[in-house]
C-alpha cells in the first residue's frame, strides 16, 4: 500500500505466444499468471511489511524515522505485523488480476487487432492496473490497523470491517536485471508521487465525520506541517528505499516463477 503501491508498475510485457491463445490451451496454462502474481505479491508483503510500517507512521504524523522507530518499538513486537492480513487480501488478489489480466487481454488484443505495440501495452496496463481501486476498502482497513491510536478500537481485520466499514542468458544475472529495472521504476514513481499517498493516509486513518475531499485534506496538512514542501516529503527516502526492494522482489519472483512453472 502506503506509499508507492497507489503507483505501480506496469507488468512485464507478455509472452504470448501460439499456443497462449490457441483454444486448446489447458485452463493451468491460462491461469498461471494469476498465481504469480499472488504468489509474488505474498512474498514482497512478508518480506517488507515491517518497513512500510514506519514509513506509514512518518506519513500520517509527519515525524522523523527516529520517532517513527520508537512508535513501533513501543507498540511491541506483538504488533510488528498488525494489519498485514487486509494487505495480503487487497495485494495478493490485485497483483494476481494486474499480472493475469495484462497477460489474457494482451494475447486478446494482439490475436483480434492490429494496432500499434505501444499503443496495445499503453490500454492492457492500464485496464489491468485500474482492478486495485476495487478493494480499496481493504486497504483502509490496513490503515486502522496500523495507527496505534487505534489499537485499543480493533483486534482484528474482522472487526474493522464489521464495526466501521461500509460494506540476459545467464540466470542470475537475469534476476539481478530484473530486481534492479523493477526497483528502480517502482521506487521513483513511489518518490515523485509520495505527497499525494500522504493525504491518503490522512484520509483512510479517519472515522466518522464529514467526507473529506483530496484538497480539503491536503489543505489541512500543508497549514499543519507548516507550509512547506520539504515536511511533505518527510518519510519519503525511506520510501524509495522500501518501493526498491518491494518492487525488487516483485518483478523477481514473478519472472522466476514464470520460468520455472
Amino acid at each position: 500500500m502506503m506509499g508507492s503501491e497507489a503507483h505501480e508498475k506496469r507488468p512485464p510485457i507478455p509472452t504470448c505466444s501460439k499456443q497462449d491463445i490457441s483454444p486448446h490451451s489447458t485452463s493451468v496454462g491460462e491461469m498461471r499468471h494469476y498465481l504469480y502474481g499472488c504468489c509474488t505479491a505474498f512474498t514482497n508483503i512478508a518480506i517488507t511489511f515491517p518497513i512500510q510500517k514506519v514509513l506509514f507512521q512518518q506519513q500520517l504524523y509527519g515525524i522523523k524515522i527516529q520517532d517513527a522507530v520508537l512508535q513501533w518499538r513501543r507498540d511491541g513486537f506483538r504488533n510488528l505485523y498488525r494489519g498485514i492480513l487486509p494487505l495480503l487480501m487487497q495485494k495478493t488478489t490485485t497483483l494476481a488480476l494486474m499480472f493475469g489480466l495484462y497477460e489474457d487481454l494482451s494475447c486478446l488484443l494482439h490475436k483480434h487487432m492490429s494496432a500499434p505495440e505501444f499503443a496495445t501495452r499503453g490500454v492492457v496496463a492500464i485496464l489491468a492496473g485500474t482492478t486495485e481501486a476495487i478493494f480499496t476498502p481493504l486497504e483502509r482497513v490496513q490503515t486502522l490497523l496500523q495507527d496505534h491510536k487505534h489499537h485499543d478500537k480493533f483486534t482484528n481485520t474482522y472487526q474493522a470491517f464489521r464495526e466501521h466499514l461500509p460494506t540476459t542468458t545467464i540466470h542470475s544475472a537475469l534476476l539481478v536485471n530484473d530486481f534492479i529495472c523493477g526497483g528502480v521504476l517502482g521506487a521513483m514513481l513511489g518518490f515523485l508521487f509520495f505527497p499525494v499517498n500522504v493525504v491518503k493516509t490522512h484520509i483512510q486513518s479517519l472515522i466518522g465525520g464529514e467526507f473529506l475531499s483530496f484538497s480539503k485534506v491536503f489543505k489541512t496538512i500543508w497549514r499543519e506541517w507548516d507550509r512547506k514542501l520539504t515536511n511533505l516529503f518527510r518519510g519519503a527516502h525511506l520510501n524509495y528505499h522500501w518501493s526498491l526492494i518491494s518492487w525488487g522482489i516483485t518483478s523477481v519472483t514473478y519472472e522466476f516463477l514464470l520460468k520455472i512453472i
